[in-house]
């Protein structure tokens, strides 16, 4: 981690390199609809999923990219019997729903994080 001072503040910074599809949308503004750019999946895991997958840091197991949707998908809002193998075919709907409730699905992008494109060889 980085710190640096600003007027006698500390600021955290720190840096991660995720990988993402070259087709993927760029990331939304925080607050604006998500677009399914898969950043936030990428950097670290739900609380659904950290109980599931027992991992905090991303890249999460269920980001699934959907090349005809041209976007990533999350796999346990998708297909949850994919994810959890015990759970019955009839509860699939209800898991999905519970699931896009405990991760605010649809609710707009809560993502901070700031993202830079890689440097590309000319």
């Amino acid at each position: 981690m980085i710190y640096s001072g600003e007027h006698g503040s500390l600021r955290a910074v720190s840096e991660k390199i995720i990988h993402l599809h070259r087709s993927a949308p760029a990331k939304p503004a925080l607050g604006q609809p998500c677009n399914g750019c898969g950043v936030c999946c990428a950097l670290e895991t739900c609380p659904a999923a950290r109980l599931r997958f027992l991992q905090a840091a991303g890249p999460c197991p269920a980001l699934e990219w959907s090349a005809q949707a041209g976007r990533y998908h999350c796999g346990l809002l998708l297909r949850p019997g994919h994810y959890l193998g015990w759970l019955p075919g009839a509860a699939e709907a209800l898991a999905a729903r519970l699931f896009a409730r405990w991760i605010a699905a649809g609710q707009g992008c809560d993502c901070s994080s700031e993202v830079a494109p890689p440097d590309l060889p000319d």
